[in-house]
């Protein structure tokens, strides 16, 4: 049988909620810091259970998107709703797991080695590295290419060239990672003094602590919401 005739996927009803709830935030003229109605009001206006509506509401953290304050609400964290799929998600939560055991793999021997072989030019580059995510945080973003440029800048300096192609051919989805961690809420500025506790022990010349420093880094990252997301469990508790 053509694989075009394959069985049409049904549409999850917590999805259509997500593109309604979106539809809502572009209507509303809702803001960062704004919060949504609460569950059970949305449940009601929108004829659905109020598992349907909490499943939206973590498929929408799981992005960070939002902010779930527990007893609080649910509050926006951007001006729009500009939702992935979720097969998309689904498909980065089954990749993510072996990305981030190769970064650890990688990176710490790179992180090691830039420590022994580090040169004044390697050091500035990092600073510099440094100075733009500090920079970029400022001005309320994540941070995204000043981390991209300090792991570059640590690559460089371990003068590997076979380490660094191997960073070559997985940079996008190390970009995926780096996008995942760096949406989690307050992760920016708790990457950023990571990375600078990294760039003190390799301007030292400390490989152990250069090594350590980048492991701790690097399981902070791998903490994402998406990874403990079951985009097929039913979000509701159940009853005492």
């Amino acid at each position: 049988m053509s694989d075009a005739l394959r069985p049409l996927a049904r549409p999850r009803l917590y999805e259509q909620v997500v593109q309604r709830l979106r539809e809502h935030v572009a209507a509303s003229g809702l803001r960062a810091g704004d919060r949504l109605p609460p569950e059970r009001k949305l449940a009601e206006q929108l004829g659905v259970s109020r598992a349907s509506v909490k499943q939206a509401i973590v498929v929408l953290e799981v992005q960070g998107l939002v902010e779930v304050r527990h007893g609080g609400g649910t509050y926006l964290r951007r001006e729009s709703l500009d939702v992935e799929p979720v097969d998309e998600l689904v498909a980065r939560k089954r990749r993510l797991p072996d990305v981030l055991d190769a970064r650890e793999a990688l990176e710490t021997k790179l992180a090691e080695l830039a420590a022994q072989r580090r040169t004044e030019d390697d050091l500035a580059e990092i600073d510099a590295a440094l100075a733009d995510m500090r920079r970029e945080i400022a001005d309320g973003e994540l941070g995204n290419e000043g981390d991209r440029r300090f792991h570059a800048a640590i690559t460089a300096a371990a003068h590997s060239s076979l380490l660094a192609d191997f960073m070559r051919t997985i940079a996008p989805e190390i970009a995926e990672s780096r996008q995942e961690s760096l949406r989690q809420p307050d992760r920016p500025s708790k990457s950023l003094t990571q990375h600078e506790r990294i760039a003190e022990a390799i301007r030292a010349g400390d490989a152990r602590a250069a090594v350590t420093a980048m492991r701790r880094h690097l399981r902070t990252v791998s903490r994402v919401r998406l990874l403990s997301w079951d985009p097929d469990a039913d979000p509701t508790p159940p009853e005492a």
